[in-house]
Formats: C-alpha cells, sequence, structure tokens
C-alpha cells in the first residue's frame, strides 16, 4: 500500500513549457534584449535540455547550467546573425554575452517561477490525495524558482512539504538526494513510496536509483528511448487515482 507520493513538479505537476515561454520573453524584453522569435526559444530550449542532462549525469554543476546555457545560446544566435540566419539583437551597453548571461539567468528565475500553470487535473489529484498520502514535492528547481512555484500555485499549502536539489546540494537521480528525503520524513517501506515525474533519466531512474514504485508521466506518448524501467506509465495525471487503489488491493 501506497504511504507516501514524491511529486516533481516542472513538466508533472506543472506545464513547464508555458512558463518557460513567459519567462523567456519577460526577460529579453526587460533587459532591452530585441527581435526575439519562437524559433529562438525552441534553439535556446534544446540547449538547456542538454545542460540539464548533463547536471544529472554529474558531468557539470549547477553554476554551470544556468549560466552556460545562456552563453552557449546567445553566443551561438550572434554567430546566426552574422549568417543572417537569427535577427537577435542584443543591447548595446558594453557588456559581454557571459555578463548578459548572468544578468539574464538572476531575473530568468524570477520570471520562472511566476508563471503557475498546471497540468490537466494537476491540481485536482494533489488536492484529492491530501489526508490520505503524505505528499512531497521533489525538484531539481532552483530555489528562487521552486519556492515561488509553490507559493503562486497554492502548492505550498496543499502538499507536507518539498525538497529542492538546490537546498539539499545534490541533484536527482543521484541517490544522495533521495537519502536527504529519507532522512526528513522518516522511514518507509521501499513499496510504500511513489514517485510521479515527466523525466526518465531524473525522475524515473531517481525512483530506481532509490528502489521505491515509479510513474512516468507521458502525456504525449514518447517511446522509453533510456530503456528505463517503468513501473507504471500514465497520460493523464488522474489515473493517478487507478495505480493507487490497485496498490491498495495488493
Amino acid at each position: 500500500m501506497i504511504k507516501v507520493i514524491l511529486w516533481d513538479i516542472d513538466g508533472t505537476l506543472l506545464n513547464f513549457k508555458i512558463a518557460e515561454k513567459v519567462a523567456f520573453f519577460a526577460c529579453c524584453k526587460d533587459l532591452g534584449i530585441q527581435n526575439t522569435t519562437e524559433e529562438m526559444l525552441g534553439r535556446y530550449s534544446a540547449i538547456n535540455h542538454i545542460y540539464w542532462q548533463k547536471l544529472e549525469r554529474n558531468e557539470i554543476t549547477k553554476k554551470e547550467v544556468l549560466e552556460g546555457r545562456f552563453i552557449e545560446f546567445f553566443t551561438k544566435e550572434m554567430d546566426l546573425v552574422k549568417e543572417k540566419k537569427s535577427t537577435l539583437l542584443l543591447p548595446q551597453n558594453g557588456k559581454t554575452i557571459e555578463e548578459i548571461a548572468v544578468a539574464f539567468n538572476a531575473e530568468y528565475q524570477k520570471k520562472l517561477g511566476d508563471t503557475s500553470v498546471y497540468n490537466p487535473y494537476g491540481k485536482e489529484i494533489v488536492e484529492a490525495c491530501q489526508g490520505k498520502y503524505k505528499q512531497y514535492i521533489v525538484t531539481n528547481g532552483t530555489s528562487t524558482a521552486q519556492h515561488r512555484k509553490l507559493k503562486n500555485s497554492g502548492l505550498e499549502h496543499m502538499v507536507d512539504g518539498w525538497f529542492i536539489s538546490d537546498e539539499i546540494g545534490i541533484e536527482k537521480p543521484n541517490i544522495g538526494f533521495f537519502d536527504a528525503v529519507w532522512a526528513k520524513i522518516g522511514p518507509y517501506k521501499k513499496e510504500e513510496v511513489l514517485i510521479v515525474g515527466d523525466s526518465l533519466t531524473s525522475d524515473i531512474r531517481g525512483g530506481n536509483n532509490a528502489g521505491i514504485l515509479t510513474c512516468w508521466y507521458n502525456p504525449d506518448g514518447l517511446p522509453n528511448l533510456q530503456k528505463e524501467p517503468v513501473a507504471y506509465e500514465i497520460t493523464d495525471l488522474k489515473q493517478i487515482e487507478d495505480i493507487l487503489e490497485k496498490e491498495e488491493r495488493l
């Protein structure tokens, strides 16, 4: 029987793509970066994804992710500008790309946390589980962004606690992240804990490393190219209710 649910937040309970888009264009406007397009956002998003995967593999540091992704993005866009394949216009204030990237990231963390849009049935499932299960947020996001998301979404009043990698000092899927969770919430049998997340390399691999039940939220029906073992796969968060009922009968 499941007693604890560990929820990922970005891409699982909350729609990260919407928050990313709003934050990206808002930061560009505030910092005087002009002529941005949806195509640019797509190129940045692809770079961002690669950087976070490197972090999950312990190949780079969190600082290298947060600033490095924007340094690479702006550098590549400037190369595309020279080839007349990008219209991006950086502010003419004498700052280097590195300095612009650092300023952009600092503002981006705030903006990212200010837009909280639930995925379908995200809020409802957490509310439905209140009082029945212990619920915790487990996230690799930054403290600045995630605390704002928890507040703006109302999740801080709906769950029993949260674990943010910035504050723990180690990211999912490392077992050390989950050791910090167990140290705080107390001992539970592995079969009593379920992690729900959209990332195979972070949430599901992390759950497997910790030996707990895993649930892959895969609304787009993507193939499991990582071949990561998954206990449950869902396309709709409402399906969590069926999983919980099934586990109760076991």
